[in-house]
């Protein structure tokens, strides 16, 4: 769904949109398994900025989302679904306004103000970004996840396997002093 600022000059746009699984790309490491629902409002919010007071036209987004998505465990990668709900309040400003001034420390509230080119932006983009910003950056199916065996690749979860434990370097030095001290 395109957002244009022109339709928004004259209202604001409420939007209930459904985007079925596969419909929003999310990346190589994150699957969509259930629609993405998203309901809110697009409104403008006008600036005026500088000595000669020129007008700045923001693009402000409210609203809520809701989705399920899988990941694989970083640990054993099987398969971790999440469900991934949040709310949302964006900025968006016309892409190189804020150029050519001279360098600025940025407030918080400037850190949080994204960009849009032409006439208005794609829900989708902005949808997009607020499920990947849900999700930790981590996965694991489980706490106490054993992850995958380093010499043969066994799932540690479902079974163990017959490979020596790997050794820990750390505590080398003090294996070969207590075998010093056990020699004599």
């Amino acid at each position: 769904m395109f957002i244009d600022v022109h339709e928004l000059e004259l209202h604001p746009i409420e939007f209930g949109s459904e985007f079925p699984p596969e419909t929003i790309a999310l990346g190589p490491e994150v699957r969509q398994t259930e629609p993405l629902r998203a309901q809110g409002r697009a409104e403008l919010v006008e600036e005026h900025h500088g000595a000669k007071a020129r007008k700045i036209q923001d693009i402000r987004l409210v609203g809520r989302l809701a989705t399920q998505v899988e990941r694989y465990c970083d640990r054993c990668l099987e398969p971790v679904q999440w469900a991934v709900g949040r709310s949302f309040d964006l900025l968006y400003r016309p892409q190189g306004i804020d150029g050519g001034q001279e360098e600025q420390s940025v407030s918080t509230v400037e850190a949080e103000i994204s960009y849009y080119s032409g006439d208005g932006l794609l829900l989708e983009d902005a949808l997009r970004e607020q499920v990947l910003l849900a999700l930790p950056m981590k996965t694991v199916c489980r706490e106490d996840c054993k992850g995958l065996c380093p010499h043969c690749g066994k799932n540690l979860n479902q079974e163990a396997c017959s490979c020596p434990p790997p050794a820990d370097e750390h505590w080398g030095a003090l294996g070969d002093l207590k075998q010093k001290l056990g020699a004599e």
